[in-house]
């Protein structure tokens, strides 16, 4: 397989219906490790936000468990999207995440933009650090993926296109970073929990690095000092050489899908598993699409105009 074979393929599918399909070949295939990053850096922009922030470190999932949150957090994702959207595998994991949701009060706001950090975040670092940018198509797709997840989820407002995500973004950033004591002690724990992936004596490197590739205005909520202009370049200029070799390597074989590697689970996972341990006591609510098929009268509940029916009687006509 030629190195930009599945992008030609890409370019000829329609996002509007092979959106998942196009989003498995970016995250398993064509970037999978800067798919990841770009999710990983989304997930520290929402800590830049203190009404997000101090939820989260209210709960102290972060730091107890901070592992195992983020695998939670990819896992779900990932079970939401391995067999389509609308499949009963990606149905169970969205009404999974809603009920884990559902113990909160988050404004639709907030909800809004972690999911568009999640459009947003992949696309800027892909685009800064892959080995090609993303295509059209694979921009559309990331964008219906987002509004497929919001219909999921029950977010009003998401943006008909990917450049409304940018824009929502950007304004909410605009508006809502500002420093909070509960922005650094989250992103402290999530910074443990990703140096611990390295030896130990890489560790240091591994977080000045991540601090590195972080904007001023995320720092700067978050509670860090920006790093000096010798580090931002020589983190920013080793990705880039990393995807210039990339780009003369051959495509990922078609058996060899990149999937996750959750080191919480390291002999597989169920979706119980997966989120708080109080969620699976919660009840299971059926999704907004499924309570609106169950609200609609079916046509032997809808009499038509001029047709008389005849009363149920519990017994079978002669």
């Amino acid at each position: 397989m030629g190195r930009y074979s599945r992008l030609h393929a890409i370019r000829a599918m329609d996002p509007a219906r092979d959106y998942a399909e196009i989003l498995r070949l970016i995250s398993q295939y064509e970037f999978p490790w800067d798919y990841r990053q770009g999710v990983s850096v989304a997930f520290l922009r929402d800590f830049g936000v203190p009404r997000i922030s101090v939820l989260l470190d209210r709960t102290q999932e972060f730091e107890r468990s901070g592992q195992k949150r983020y695998d939670d957090t990819v896992l779900i994702g990932y079970e939401m999207a391995a067999d389509g959207f609308d499949s009963e595998r990606g149905r169970a994991a969205a009404r999974h995440l809603n009920r884990i949701h559902a113990k909160y009060r988050i404004a639709n706001e907030d909800f809004l933009y972690v999911l568009a950090t999640t459009v947003v975040g992949p696309k800027r670092w892909i685009d800064r650090f892959g080995w090609r940018p993303l295509c059209a198509q694979e921009i559309e797709a990331l964008t219906r993926v987002g509004q497929k997840m919001a219909a999921m989820m029950d977010i009003q407002g998401a943006p008909d296109t990917y450049r409304g995500f940018e824009e929502f973004l950007d304004s909410y950033e605009e508006r809502m970073f500002a420093y909070d004591p509960a922005n650094r002690r989250v992103a402290n724990a999530t910074f443990r929990t990703m140096a611990s992936w390295y030896p130990r004596p890489f560790r240091p490197l591994a977080a000045r690095v991540t601090l590195a590739l972080l904007d001023e205005q995320l720092l700067r909520a978050l509670g860090f000092r920006a790093q000096p202009r010798w580090a931002r370049s020589a983190a920013a200029g080793a990705l880039r050489a990393r995807a210039r070799v990339l780009r003369l390597l051959p495509a990922r074989p078609g058996w060899l899908p990149s999937r996750p590697k959750p080191r919480s689970y390291p002999f597989g996972w169920r979706l119980d598993d997966l989120g708080p341990h109080w969620a699976r006591e919660r009840p299971l609510e059926p999704l907004p699409d499924e309570v609106a098929a169950a609200a609609e009268p079916t046509p032997r509940d809808t009499p038509l105009s001029g047709v008389r029916h005849p009363r149920r009687t519990g017994r079978p006509s002669a």
